[in-house]
């Protein structure tokens, strides 16, 4: 069974700094992409960032040049570090794996989240 489990949220202050971690359990195929959305009530859910096991990265519009996806992909955990932090970046923050394995079968999952608080 695969899962993700997200680390490292929590209050900080505006400009201040996160370092979000995911970690992949199970049996993951070795070509992967992992991604972290977040959500803020009343919002719809949107892409943060995203990463490929080879390490391909692509950001969302809101948070390029302030935040850097990275992955370690022997230990196949994500890293998320989030500078000069905004409270607009307050949200519940998810982490996603998508890959195929070695039959074409599909893997979607989802972590459950974690809270990021930036206020003064």
């Amino acid at each position: 069974q695969v899962q993700v489990v997200e680390s490292g949220g929590g209050l900080v202050q505006p400009g201040g700094s996160l370092r979000l971690s995911c970690a992949a359990s199970g049996n993951i195929f070795s070509t992967w992409t992992m991604a972290w959305y977040r959500q803020a009530p009343g919002k719809q859910r949107e892409l943060v960032a995203i990463i490929t096991s080879d390490g391909r990265a692509n950001y969302g519009d809101s948070v390029e040049g302030r935040f850097t996806i990275s992955r370690d992909s022997a230990k196949k955990t994500m890293y998320l570090q989030m500078n000069n932090l905004l409270p607009d970046d307050s949200a519940l923050y998810f982490c996603r794996i998508q890959f195929l394995d070695s039959t074409a079968h599909e893997y979607d999952n989802w972590g459950q989240g974690i809270q990021v608080t930036v206020s003064s």
